[in-house]
């Protein structure tokens, strides 16, 4: 557990609404806030350019005792004041290479601020924008539903057997379950490597994998690219008694995929494929393996948020994209490669970004930066040290793999 995370369920509470002046200010997070996805059809308006200034002028004085992560999904006007950019687990690394930065100011979400903490030195203090900026598909395993899963993986006879593997995008106290039970965390570009390092750790014939917490980066790794068949894989529905699986699905199973997904990638659909093709002759279709089965099916390449840049990098002139990931990238994408003559639209036709993602706007990042450089430490996210154990024990498994 972090200390500014909650883990009550939102259902239950009954409380007033958190006072607006201080979500504005990203001082408090609302229990009650959206934790998917909006499409309204158009990205927000760009903050007062008058706070450009403001922030340039904090981040100066602050010199090197701060250090700006941006991740890909970003705003601009965000993305233009992180030293780093990348995703998830590479801005965690770039941080941890920066031990003279007394403040890690982590441009994303609560979980990546999380992985930040745990890889970088107890004296550094992490800090996210926006406590409300947190991630649906992390949202969707808490630890208790998780223990109650051993439980039931137990009852079945069966927990000997299996191995957690955990994806990136999930919260300290899952990474921390999946190190104390011999299990490693992935990425969208290792999930292939971590689940064959899973399965080499138990009986080929009856070994399993609970991979937590999306089911169609599980999936589709699998399916996709490691043969596995559909009927290979069972989802487990934290939300039904004993997952909503009998004892012989389990034990018949060789991936157990926790009922999970990203609101974003989950959006895209194969009719979003097939549209695209029909409105663009000769497009190319690349999609994030986050994205449904059926989608990564029908697409003509799939990769992680590094493998789609990249890829856009070594497209040939002229050609003509159409990107399965969310939209702040693929705009940015499409500007960036405009020049050279490279179509790149957004997969599906409604416009679609990640509305926590997004709370990480410029009035927070400069009031953050500003109550930095007075010398107040706002919304500093901590993992516990049991956590830390554990969830750093799940991380250097991963670092491990070959």
């Amino acid at each position: 557990m972090t200390t500014a995370q909650s883990t009550v369920d939102r259902s239950e509470l009954d409380v007033q609404p958190t006072p607006l002046a201080l979500l504005l200010l990203g001082r408090e997070a609302d229990p009650r806030s959206e934790r998917g996805v909006e499409c309204p059809g158009d990205l927000p308006s760009p903050s007062d350019p008058g706070l450009v200034e403001r922030a340039r002028a904090a981040k100066e004085r602050l010199g090197d005792k701060v250090f700006v992560l941006g991740h890909h999904y970003q705003r601009d006007e965000v993305i233009q004041f992180a030293d780093v950019t990348g995703d998830s687990f590479k801005l965690a690394r770039d941080a941890a290479a920066r031990p003279e930065a007394e403040y890690i100011v982590f441009c994303g979400v609560h979980f990546m601020a999380e992985s930040a903490d745990i890889l970088t030195g107890d004296e550094q203090k992490v800090v996210l924008p926006d406590l409300a900026a947190g991630c649906s598909m992390a949202d969707m395993a808490t630890a208790e539903q998780v223990a109650e899963c051993w439980d039931v993986l137990t009852e079945a006879g069966i927990a000997e057997q299996v191995i957690p593997v955990s994806y990136m995008n999930s919260s300290a106290d899952i990474k921390a379950f999946t190190g104390k039970h011999g299990g490693t965390i992935c990425t969208s570009s290792n999930a292939k490597r971590a689940l064959e390092w899973a399965f080499e750790q138990v009986d080929a014939t009856t070994g399993k994998v609970l991979f937590l917490p999306d089911q169609h980066l599980g999936r589709n790794t699998a399916v996709r690219d490691m043969g596995m068949s559909l009927e290979d894989c069972v989802v487990y529905n934290p939300h039904k008694p004993n997952g909503g699986l009998t004892a012989e699905q389990l034990r018949d199973a060789k991936m157990i995929l926790w009922r999970g997904h990203c609101s974003v990638h989950g959006r895209f659909s194969l009719e979003s494929v097939e549209d695209v093709r029909a409105r663009i002759p000769g497009v190319n279709v690349l999609v994030h393996p986050e994205c449904k089965h059926e989608v990564v099916a029908a697409a003509d390449y799939v990769g992680s948020t590094e493998h789609i840049i990249k890829t856009l990098e070594a497209a040939p002139a002229g050609s003509k994209w159409a990107i399965g990931t969310e939209l702040n990238l693929v705009r940015r994408l499409a500007n960036r490669f405009a020049a050279e003559d490279k179509e790149i639209v957004f997969l599906d036709k409604t416009v679609c970004f990640c509305s926590t993602m997004n709370r990480i706007d410029l009035p927070h990042l400069v009031w953050t930066l500003e109550s930095l450089a007075d010398g107040k430490l706002v919304n500093r996210i901590e993992v516990d040290r049991e956590t830390e154990q554990f969830a750093k024990l799940a991380l250097e498994r991963m670092l491990a793999l070959p």
